[in-house]
């Protein structure tokens, strides 16, 4: 049993968001070690590779800092010798003590009696050493010695240098006899006064990333009791993030056993997400969660999640490693047996990076079995694939139950997806109900006639790229890709996963060079006009970077005003009030509108935009595509990438549709729907 109650304690084993940010910053903490070390004139990225550490340290348990730390010398020792190591430890000693009191909100007192602390351990550190390793310390005296009395010859040479060179060697003498007490007190002066340099420069650093989230949603308090999810039964469960004044769900009641295919459906922000969280394992803010065990997320036997994008839960080079990643060396799995059963029989010994869209999902989905879960849920698993893929993919998720001891629930906004499923639970606001308002608009567009479009603006002749081109991995994404645009034109591209569309709006926006042929963007290439075609990536939260809606857009028009800012929001339908809200708390359809307010301020000549309806649910399709419709009727030129094209004729005149990176199609779209 779950209550609100429980919470991530504070001892206890390394968490799975703990083990990841060590991880990942350790290595980049040994990266900057390594050039600081290999490179003079980049000894000044040395304190720069304290910076990941103090991030740990600000975020996480003590532990956390000091498995990162340890594990990352051991790296650096391999990649860079001793020196690096003893680089990376200092950093961790340094970024420890800074990021933990901002984590504590302290201030510089407590950086003085910390450093102060660490000063004397590293002096007796130093000094411990020197007396174990004798060998060591004799050579490193005498190395002194010989250089002391080197300087002091070259003095003597001149009458009034004498005393000078007098006094010297006296000094280096008394040094010598008093080495302990001169090695220990100038390695714990260096600590304190480069930790008290650090708080000013490093803490600065760490307040300015202060703002970016570093939650796990998925972890949970530990629970001592044997592995076994089902049945699962949540009672007047409600939850609310600690940023929101709104609860996410309340009193949601339901059960899930064992043998069921359950979907739950529901808008963008009703709350599907953090259901399947609770589900997973996650304590609610209030209410019960009921089931026999502990929910077990990654174990055997527990509960596997499969989430919208594949890519990034695949780790392994290749399909048949990814599918055994993180299991024990002694676990026995039939490989090939799961990939035969999600539709990738044979596939074992590709690569994953070939992989399409749906072939992800599916490899997603076996790497999940592998762990023979008794829950899988499948959170938006759907919403990167195209029509074919998804329907395959709810398929074989509807299938499970009936071949394996498990339940199945699949989070979806397609009520069509959920019509597979043997119960529906729909959620509006974070609250069951027993139906949601109509899903589909069944209003048609009806265009009169159409204005000719002569003018081109970008033309690409002979288009092929290579992926890892003159390599034994070379892969072919596009093969000789011909396609004029016209200025004023909306052009719909569209083609199943992996058939080269994303690779192709890369091109067109210059950010990939072809293998062979040319882009230009009225005659020039558009590699060296780069801006110059605004592109909208899949997934609009890896476009921004800053932290409020405002920044973001005043960043990519190149610093303008708040006026400007307002003025682009309003070209995209967003309320101005928005400008000073959090990137964080913004819905998926907001955050494509930002990207899209991002772009008019950067006024391109030209946009393209990668599935800018994936991952939405009906109303902000239409919002999305009402917006394009407004953008494209102001005279912008779009190129709308996409399997999704409901609606799509309401913005484009044209349809291009790809096959395995050839153009098997271009044609004008017809009216009421491109199909």
């Amino acid at each position: 049993m779950t209550t609100a109650a429980d919470q991530v304690p504070a001892r206890g084993s390394l968490r799975p968001i703990e083990l990841a940010t060590g991880a990942v910053l350790g290595g980049v903490t040994v990266a900057l070690s390594v050039i600081a070390n290999l490179f003079p004139l980049a000894g000044g990225l040395q304190l720069l590779a304290a910076v990941p550490m103090g991030i740990i340290a600000q975020r996480h348990r003590p532990r956390a800092l000091v498995t990162a730390t340890v594990s990352s010398m051991l790296v650096a020792f391999v990649a860079g010798g001793l020196m690096t190591a003893i680089g990376v430890g200092t950093c961790g000693m340094v970024g420890g003590i800074v990021g933990n009191v901002k984590r504590r909100r302290r201030g510089l007192p407590s950086v003085l009696t910390l450093s102060l602390l660490a000063g004397a351990a590293y002096g007796l550190f130093s000094v411990g050493m020197l007396l174990v390793f004798s060998a060591t310390r004799d050579l490193f005296f005498d190395t002194v010695r010989d250089t002391a009395q080197g300087l002091a010859n070259l003095a003597s040479k001149q009458p009034s240098l004498v005393p000078m060179a007098d006094a010297f060697t006296d000094a280096t003498a008394s040094i010598l006899r008093f080495w302990y007490l001169w090695i220990g007190g100038t390695a714990a002066f260096g600590v304190v006064v480069g930790t008290v340099f650090a708080w000013f420069v490093l803490g600065a650093v760490l307040d300015r990333l202060s703002w970016l989230p570093g939650d796990d949603h998925l972890d949970s308090a530990d629970d001592p009791r044997p592995v076994d999810p089902l049945p699962v039964r949540l009672d007047r469960v409600g939850y609310r993030y600690d940023s929101s004044r709104s609860n996410a769900l309340t009193d949601i009641d339901f059960t899930v056993d064992v043998g069921e295919f359950v979907a739950i459906v529901g808008h963008n922000g009703s709350g599907k997400s953090t259901l399947a969280r609770i589900l997973a394992g996650r304590a609610p803010s209030y209410g019960t969660v009921i089931r026999p065990g502990a929910a077990g997320l990654g174990k055997f036997g527990g509960t596997a999640v499969v989430l919208q994008r594949p890519e990034s839960q695949i780790l392994g080079v290749l399909v048949a490693d990814d599918v055994v990643w993180g299991l024990p060396a002694d676990a026995h799995v039939d490989v090939d047996g799961l990939l035969a059963e999600v539709g990738l029989a044979g596939m074992g010994d590709r690569e994953t990076a070939s992989l399409s869209g749906g072939e992800q999902q599916r490899l997603a989905v076996a790497a999940a079995l592998a762990r023979r879960p008794k829950l899988l849920i499948a959170d938006e698993a759907t919403a990167m694939v195209d029509p074919a893929g998804r329907r395959e993919l709810v398929a074989l998720l509807a299938a499970l139950p009936r071949t394996h001891e498990m339940a199945v629930v699949l989070i979806t906004h397609h009520e069509t997806e959920a019509d597979a499923a043997q119960r529906v639970i729909h959620l509006a606001q974070g609250r069951v109900v027993g139906h949601l308002p109509a899903w589909h608009d069944s209003t048609r567009v009806v265009r009169g006639a159409q204005p000719v479009y002569t003018e081109p603006i970008l033309r690409l002749a002979g288009v092929r790229h290579t992926y890892l081109a003159h390599t034994p991995w070379s892969t072919v994404a596009l093969h000789g890709i011909d396609l004029t645009v016209n200025r004023g034109e909306g052009v719909l591209i569209v083609g199943g996963n992996g058939s080269g569309k994303s690779t192709l709006a890369w091109t067109m926006a210059g950010l990939i060079a072809p293998t062979a042929g040319t882009c230009e963007l009225d005659g020039k290439p558009t590699t060296a006009q780069v801006g110059k075609v605004g592109l909208a990536f899949q997934h609009s939260r890896l476009q921004l970077q800053r932290r409020t809606v405002g920044a973001e857009v005043a960043s990519w028009g190149g610093g303008i005003g708040s006026g400007q800012v307002a003025r682009a929001l309003d070209a995209v339908g967003l309320d101005r009030g928005l400008a000073s809200s959090a990137i964080d708390e913004l819905s998926g359809g907001q955050a494509r509108r930002v990207v899209l307010a991002g772009l008019m301020a950067s006024r391109p000549r030209l946009i393209v935009l990668d599935e800018p309806l994936a991952g939405l649910d009906p109303a902000g399709r239409r919002g999305i595509i009402d917006l394009l419709a407004g953008l494209r009727a102001s005279g912008l030129t779009l190129i709308v990438i996409s399997h999704d094209v409901d609606g799509m004729d309401a913005v484009c005149n044209r349809t291009v549709r790809l096959d395995a990176g050839r153009i098997a199609i271009d044609q004008p779209s017809p009216i009421g729907g491109v199909r």
